[in-house]
């Protein structure tokens, strides 16, 4: 439903009688008017004039030319927006949106400067009905379709989650796979040591001794932590206790990342790149774990954040800097999307068909362009059986302030 940004005296002065689409504007107007944020101005004294109509294809050149709204009310981005309407949103009306606002709410501890001014409403429509939500939204966001600087609008969508794994505070026969902090010397040194110089190198090795948080079983797992950025731990301790910690990103060696499954591709070794399948191939070939593994230079490291005291029903904390939320945030490449952004996420399959809300909170170096999203699924096995597999097309609509 088309809206503007006029006040609500400004559109209920249009209204007649008996008219169903004027009905439906005054509705969601009287939802807002009860927002204590959203006050209201006195009727004027004749109608307010049209607006201007807004460009087809608001570019980021285009951005800093004079345009029929004011300055600044678009990012500068690498990507192209174009005004669309909110029935082309698939799946817009069916969505469980109090599912979203529990990530929206957590984008209001440190929201984008276009978005502060609404986070009065968000939190108060926190406990809405959907239909309230669903009107506010239409009432004070307009959608603009994201495509690429040549007009693709047609992207790539992945997952992401955190692993849950045992560990060992101390080395032993069962958990002999180090996670590290970062090294003291790490910043004098760029690129550091790639990953099989680390694993080879005794030099690397004295730099890192003493920087182990904990050891784990499975050098595949501790892949699949340097991949995510982040995971958690059942740590056991030297006094025979078990605490759950998280493992958060803390920095890198500054090596480029490769894709161990695409090296599996790329060599005709399988052409089942999915992390079931990359196990598979190990189960077969475990003489040949170091070659897969050195395949990617890239090395992670880690700091340690204890999850006692904390809403674990939360992921990690993102590039935003707020933690994130299952299935309702997304990684993008934020020259193509400011942190904070709602986003509409419309995703065909084959895995699974995606339609809703999501928010804009991390990045990855692997996310890339303007039609590119990274969902995070949640923790544990279910969430990394999702993210291992789920690899498929994506469209993509911000949800810009008027």
């Amino acid at each position: 439903m088309n809206t503007s940004s006029a006040s609500a005296s400004k559109a209920s002065s249009k209204i007649r009688p008996m008219t169903n689409r004027l009905l439906r504007v005054a509705t969601i107007l009287a939802i807002v008017g009860t927002l204590a944020a959203c006050a209201t101005r006195p009727p004027p004294p004749e109608q307010a004039p049209a607006p201007a109509p807004r460009p087809t294809s608001p570019t980021a050149a285009s951005v800093a030319r004079p345009l029929p709204w004011p300055a600044g009310t678009l990012p500068q981005v690498q990507s192209r927006w174009v005004p669309a309407s909110w029935d082309e949103l698939p799946g817009f009306q069916d969505d469980a949106l109090f599912e979203a606002w529990n990530a929206w709410v957590k984008s209001c501890e440190r929201p984008a400067p276009a978005f502060a001014a609404l986070c009065g409403d968000i939190r108060q429509l926190s406990i809405a009905a959907p239909e309230e939500q669903r009107a506010w939204m239409q009432a004070r966001l307009q959608p603009y379709r994201v495509e690429s600087s040549d007009g693709n609008a047609e992207g790539l969508l992945t997952a992401y989650y955190e692993p849950v794994i045992p560990a060992s505070r101390l080395p032993t026969p069962q958990f002999t796979v180090p996670l590290y902090r970062a090294p003291a010397g790490l910043g004098a040194r760029k690129p550091w040591f790639t990953r099989q110089q680390i694993d080879t190198l005794p030099e690397a090795r004295a730099a890192l001794a003493g920087r182990e948080i904990a050891w784990i079983a499975d050098p595949v797992e501790a892949m699949v932590l340097h991949i995510q950025g982040s995971g958690r731990l059942r740590v056991a301790e030297p006094d025979g206790t078990q605490r759950l910690v998280r493992l958060a990103y803390a920095g890198t060696n500054d090596q480029p990342y490769r894709s161990i499954g695409s090296w599996l591709l790329s060599t005709g070794q399988t052409r089942d790149a999915t992390w079931p399948g990359i196990r598979a191939w190990l189960a077969q070939n475990p003489q040949r774990l170091n070659e897969l593994m050195w395949a990617n230079p890239r090395y992670v490291f880690f700091r340690e954040e204890p999850l006692e005291g904390l809403d674990a029903s939360f992921g990690p904390r993102g590039a935003q800097g707020v933690e994130l939320t299952p299935g309702r945030s997304i990684a993008v490449d934020r020259q193509s999307i400011p942190y904070g952004t709602p986003v509409w996420m419309a995703s065909p399959g084959p895995q699974r068909v995606l339609q809703r809300l999501v928010l804009a909170q991390d990045t990855g170096s692997a996310i890339v362009g303007a039609v590119r999203a990274d969902y995070f699924t949640g923790w544990g096995a279910d969430a990394g059986e999702v993210a291992g597999r789920l690899k498929q097309n994506l469209r993509l609509w911000v949800l810009w302030p008027k």
